[in-house]
């Protein structure tokens, strides 16, 4: 796939805004993919338009006020299987999780990755480097 320019990838970016003005993460993923881009350059190129990242995949950021409390919707999960926690703990870098390793993750276990980021709330771990680039 040939990839697009920057000026292809604002308009996409700006099709994909919602009615709050906000990318979700998972518009941001779709048109890294049809723009033959890291996800991280799409994240950048909202960023400089003044346009919020909303709606983590992973439920950390984007469902509402942080001031409120209200930003993520991940919980930490009941109870988290030896196999989702040594995968967890396979993949940490000093003691934390990547996004990008998170997703890994899920996919190798073919779980929702909400399921990864709520195993890693219970056992006390950080997601960090989102591969967008809101944290």
């Amino acid at each position: 796939m040939e990839e697009k320019t920057g000026s292809q990838i604002v308009d996409a970016i700006r099709r994909k805004v919602d009615r709050e003005g906000a990318l979700h993460c998972a518009s941001a993923f779709k048109i890294a993919e049809e723009a033959g881009v890291m996800p991280l350059r799409v994240g950048e190129t909202a960023d400089t338009l003044g346009i919020k990242l909303n709606r983590c995949q992973l439920g950390l950021f984007g469902y509402g006020p942080k001031v409120e409390g209200l930003h993520k919707i991940v919980e930490p999960a009941e109870t988290v299987g030896e196999d989702l926690a040594q995968a967890i703990r396979d993949r940490l870098e000093d003691g934390r999780l990547t996004c990008r390793a998170a997703w890994d993750v899920a996919a190798a276990l073919r779980i929702p990755k909400m399921d990864v980021s709520a195993a890693a709330e219970t056992l006390g771990i950080k997601i960090v480097r989102c591969q967008i680039g809101a944290f």
